[in-house]
């Protein structure tokens, strides 16, 4: 398997979680992904995801893991950096650089605030302290598509929101059949982490973390706004902001050299 990667399953308290882990290096670096965790866990995604984040592999040991399998109706952002938290204990990492995307950068806000032994560098990736009207805009329609077993709809909304023209140009082709082959079974787990994010509130604790942080941006993001990581730069003292000008919410994915800025963060 490459840079020794491995998909797992961990039994932690009354609940499992699903992970990837991959990397030979001696310090570790978590991963938390986005909202999209809410229609596909890192299950079976082990080759794409270490391949999208091979930079890091040869000075971390890198660990990607989804929210937990037995997702509960009114779970927080807050529950859900707690099971992370609780994941590190288990797997005796006793601190990690942390990288956030999306909703993933609401709980390493979480994790970092309750938690800031746990973290040494922290990165926020398109990611808000609170919800806006962006976001509810968002988030109410995918909720109100998934509330009707609308799968589809919330697959094209979401990539007419993240991309930019020049990737829907050959992306649109595909809508059809990438939607009917990625459809989850259940769309509950889906709402729930969506409601989540709407409930997310870390602003007015934001100054409670004091570790050195990157923060990342786009300026057309459509899902969570450019403001919102403005507002995070503003209340993280000790913190660096980066713009892309160019990209929506998956400048994560189009932006040439991305994990090379965020390495570039975590070496200095």
């Amino acid at each position: 398997m490459i840079y020794n990667a491995k998909g797992r399953k961990i039994d932690i308290e009354d609940f499992t979680i699903n992970y990837i882990e991959f990397g030979k290096g001696k310090k570790n670096l978590i991963i938390i992904p986005g909202g999209g965790d809410g229609l596909k866990t890192v299950k079976g995604m082990t080759i794409p995801l270490t391949l999208m984040y091979k930079m890091f592999a040869k000075e971390y040991k890198v660990y990607i893991p989804s929210r937990r399998n037995e997702i509960k109706e009114g779970t927080t952002i807050k529950d859900m950096a707690e099971e992370i938290a609780k994941l590190m204990d288990k797997l005796n990492i006793k601190d990690a650089d942390v990288i956030g995307v999306s909703q993933g950068g609401m709980i390493a806000q979480e994790l970092t605030i309750n938690y800031p032994e746990k973290v040494k560098k922290l990165i926020l990736i398109v990611t808000a302290p609170k919800t806006n009207p962006i976001i509810q805009e968002s988030l109410n329609g995918w909720i109100k598509s998934a509330k009707k077993n609308e799968y589809k709809s919330i697959f094209i909304d979401t990539a007419e929101r993240s991309y930019t023209e020049k990737k829907l140009k050959s992306y649109r082709k595909m809508y059809n059949i990438m939607s009917k082959l990625t459809k989850p079974k259940s769309l509950k787990r889906f709402i729930i982490q969506m409601e989540a994010i709407l409930k997310h509130d870390t602003y007015d604790r934001l100054d409670r973390i004091k570790n050195k942080t990157l923060i990342i941006g786009a300026e057309k993001d459509r899902i969570v706004g450019v403001e919102a990581s403005k507002q995070l730069h503003e209340k993280i003292t000790n913190s660096e902001l980066y713009i892309y000008a160019d990209y929506s919410h998956a400048v994560y994915e189009e932006a040439k050299g991305f994990n090379n800025k965020i390495m570039e963060f975590l070496n200095k």
